[in-house]
């Protein structure tokens, strides 16, 4: 007959084989997810009340290089809900990991943030492209595509070319964006405008010299004279704090038209790290006050490795 030492010593062994096993399984539940990545961080489920995407084109642009195969893997094991600004072509892979596309690109060529409402020489073109996506949008169930207001040349590619004027391209945005609002509110897909900063010109992704849509309150005019309920703000941190900062009053002054929500640190477009100036929890805590139930899009560019950089900012916006 066994000691009761001996019996103790057995059964620990059999809780800890067992318990071995249910990690083993719970981490191969997930595909690319491997108990050699889980970390006690990883596991620790997210509040959850904000919910977070992670934005491609960060971390497919430079670096680490991650596809949608990779970028959906690290989703997953962070506990983000979405991956955005990723063509339609990627979104089968999307829902093999369970993942939203909180918000799409409006499918215009090149850097799509030049060519907006405000030109009517890029009208038809925007309009067709974002109606497209709109339809894959309705179709795959996800809520959002962007919009831009666009660049203040009338060739965005040349300075020189003359600029629209001011009234004029918001004007020519009232009139773009109404057009899209109706096939919108048929299609039940939001179209949600993004304010950009005009101040940063040390890299082009930084900032966006020459952007008619530079000012907060212009933008958030625009949206409201359209009048749709499906017409919404891009509210991008990042590029608001560049701006104007007062963060947390801006956020109250936008609550009736938010779509979507960015993030970067500034200066810098880097991590949500102690290297840069806004403090995101209470800015997160004001989005749970307003009633916020849409997504929050981690948007910085890495300058360390990236899953570093992820892990931090999602542990920083759950609260």
């Amino acid at each position: 007959m066994a000691s009761s030492d001996e019996t103790r010593s057995a059964d620990l062994g059999r809780r800890q084989l067992l318990q071995g096993s249910i990690a083993a399984a719970a981490a191969t539940a997930i595909p690319g997810l491997s108990v050699a990545a889980s970390s006690r961080e990883e596991e620790t489920p997210l509040r959850g009340r904000i919910r977070q995407s992670i934005v491609f084109w960060c971390f497919n642009s430079a670096g680490e290089k991650w596809d949608i195969e990779r970028t959906c893997q690290v989703a997953r094991q962070l506990g983000c809900v979405s991956v955005e600004i990723c063509e339609p072509q990627t979104w089968p892979t999307l829902r093999r990991y369970g993942l939203s596309c909180a918000i799409a690109p409006n499918g215009m060529p090149g850097a799509a943030f030049k060519r907006g409402f405000n030109n009517p020489a890029h009208r038809a073109e925007l309009l067709a492209r974002t109606r497209e996506t709109i339809d894959h949008c309705a179709a795959a169930g996800f809520p959002s595509v962007i919009a831009f207001v666009g660049y203040k040349w009338r060739n965005p590619e040349d300075p020189n070319s003359g600029e629209i004027p001011l009234d004029e391209g918001i004007a020519n945005c009232i009139a773009g964006l109404k057009e899209i609002a109706r096939y919108a509110e048929r299609k039940g897909v939001n179209v949600c405008v993004e304010h950009l900063n005009s101040r940063d010109h040390s890299h082009p992704m930084k900032g966006h010299f020459g952007y008619q849509g530079d000012d907060l309150d212009r933008v958030a005019e625009i949206i409201r004279r359209v009048g749709s309920p499906r017409v919404k703000l891009l509210f991008d941190i990042y590029h608001v704090q560049i701006m104007h900062g007062d963060l947390i009053r801006r956020l109250e002054q936008t609550k009736d038209i938010l779509g979507h929500v960015h993030t970067a640190g500034n200066p810098g477009r880097g991590e949500l790290d102690e290297n840069q100036e806004i403090y995101y929890p209470p800015l997160m805590k004001k989005l749970l006050e307003l009633g916020y139930t849409g997504y929050v899009g981690q948007e910085f560019i890495p300058t360390r490795p990236p899953l570093d950089g992820l892990r931090q900012a999602v542990r920083l916006c759950d609260v």
